[in-house]
């Protein structure tokens, strides 16, 4: 996606890789909207931390910096012995495995990194064969990105008004983007629609994230609070609603997102509102049988009980990737505490949407509705 910096439009990726200094280059997404800036991860346990604390996030853009990070540990190993490299690179993947448990990207993205290493005989051969099949992963994740703009466009009429939930967009893939992908797609087809984007709290991806891609985009939208979804729904100012997904179980259909993306279908199924999920083959989970067998990631009670942000006429920081996650790596930032002090928080950072309250869902070959996909899974890539 383009980005303008400093009044010129240049076109980035969220996810790349500098194969001299053996660095994976990330977009700084807990700086956005308010200052972009790339850094990088240095070694594998950089790159994990940057998924940990959410430098980069979101399904497509953790799965590309995983099976990047996989190459970099692996390129990093300088001995001879093959017994001794095996050990080291599953150490690397369990590290880069353990940042975020509840998206199935990075571990599939991993998985298609450890098999085209399999096919090389020498350290060096495996080394290079790694970094060539991270580079495919990051393109292939780009492809089904512009496939899924390419089948999801129809959905959008002139004149609708589209609901989004967190970031799905270029931001948490390679580029593109997945519940974003026919919402551009839509608009290089010259249709007029506008877009709710939530907040989504407690990190508010939506109105930091979304809002700052459709900005730079140019697509008209304003952020509406959490609560409001149902109000603007009632009264038909909502016409479709498109989301991304963490993790959806080829088997049942069912779709792990961002927390809040469960009430969201119940409110679109309520009002009678088309609800439909974009996802790259990548996020597809053709193991698991219930939604409830899905690990929920518990982030930290801060969270919910403040908000970062900056006060006006500060500069935004440029934190070191190396900082441990916390509130200190922010200092330029300001953490306000909104909750009353000595209380206490849950923060579970997914829900999982049931089949019955899905439209369909969008994918890199077509629509489909949740409970064919196991149906259709060779053609959706399922090799089992």
């Amino acid at each position: 996606m383009n980005v303008t910096v400093r009044g010129r439009a240049r076109h980035f990726r969220t996810v790349a890789f500098d194969c001299v200094r053996n660095h994976v280059l990330l977009i700084e997404q807990r700086l956005l909207p308010h200052k972009f800036q790339i850094v990088p991860a240095r070694d594998f346990h950089d790159t994990a931390r940057a998924i940990r604390v959410m430098a980069v996030r979101g399904a497509g853009a953790i799965g590309a910096a995983a099976a990047y990070g996989l190459a970099q540990g692996a390129r990093a190993f300088r001995g001879t012995s093959q017994a001794a490299f095996r050990k080291h690179v599953e150490r690397v993947r369990a590290v880069l495995k353990a940042a975020r448990p509840t998206a199935v990207d990075p571990v599939n993205a991993m998985n298609r990194v450890m098999a085209a290493m399999a096919a090389g005989k020498t350290i060096p051969e495996q080394q290079a064969l790694a970094l060539a099949a991270a580079e495919e992963f990051a393109n292939d994740n780009v492809r089904d990105c512009q496939a899924l703009g390419r089948h999801g466009a129809r959905l959008i009429r002139g004149g609708m008004t589209v609901l989004t939930h967190c970031n799905a967009g270029w931001l948490a893939f390679v580029d593109v983007g997945t519940a974003t992908a026919p919402i551009y797609a839509a608009q290089a087809q010259g249709k007029k629609f506008h877009v709710y984007c939530d907040e989504t709290r407690p990190r508010s991806q939506g109105a930091t994230l979304t809002a700052w891609e459709l900005a730079q985009q140019k697509v008209p939208h304003d952020i509406i609070a959490d609560n409001a979804a149902g109000h603007f729904m009632q009264r038909g100012k909502i016409d479709l609603v498109i989301v991304g997904s963490d993790r959806t179980l080829g088997r049942t259909g069912e779709v792990a997102n961002k927390i809040g993306t469960y009430t969201k279908a119940v409110l679109a199924r309520r009002h009678g509102i088309p609800f439909y999920v974009a996802i790259p083959l990548s996020s597809i989970d053709w193991n698991l049988k219930s939604g409830f067998a899905i690990p929920i990631e518990e982030r930290h009670q801060s969270e919910v009980l403040g908000a970062w942000g900056v006060v006006a006429g500060c500069k935004a920081p440029s934190p070191p990737l190396r900082e441990r996650a916390g509130v200190r790596w922010r200092s330029a930032l300001t953490y306000v505490r909104v909750a009353n002090p000595g209380s206490t928080a849950l923060n579970p950072g997914f829900d999982v949407t049931p089949a019955e309250l899905i439209t369909g869902i969008i994918t890199p070959a077509g629509i489909f509705k949740p409970r064919e996909l196991w149906a259709k899974r060779r053609e959706l890539g399922w090799s089992g």
